[in-house]
């Protein structure tokens, strides 16, 4: 099946763990994802970040890859439960673009077996994604 949705982060806490110039850093990241669509529900997350490039004048004027975990607790297509995704991606040009896996064992009640992949952007417009999975 085929899910699609718009999130909004509505909390993002970041923290650099190693300044490597004043312009090259490695961050962490928590933060809390509202989804709304095919796919509703929260999604709370942590990053690990490489910034090739960073502005502290303008966060959004950056480079950078990252990788992180993102618990969605919700529905999707109308069922209840919970599942892991693994995420992998870049900003660049003022958008993230992320690479998502479901990480197999991780869904819980009505989601228990559920497999797939997904993606999302983000841009300072807007934020979509979507998934494609299955349920055993």
């Amino acid at each position: 099946m085929k899910a699609a949705a718009s999130y909004m982060p509505t909390e993002w806490d970041e923290k650099p763990y190693e300044q490597i110039s004043p312009s090259v850093k490695m961050t962490r990241a928590s933060a809390v994802f509202e989804f709304k669509g095919e796919m509703e529900g929260r999604g709370l997350v942590e990053y690990l970040m490489y910034y090739r490039h960073a502005d502290e004048s303008d966060p959004h004027n950056a480079e950078a890859v990252y990788v992180g975990l993102i618990r969605f607790t919700g529905r999707l297509h109308g069922k209840s439960g919970s599942f892991v995704l693994e995420d992998h991606g870049t900003f660049e040009g003022r958008a993230a673009r992320s690479t998502l896996t479901i990480v197999p064992g991780s869904g819980t009640d009505e989601l228990r077996g559920i497999t797939g992949k997904g993606t999302y952007a983000a841009t300072p417009k807007d934020c979509q994604s979507e998934l494609v999975y299955d349920l055993a």
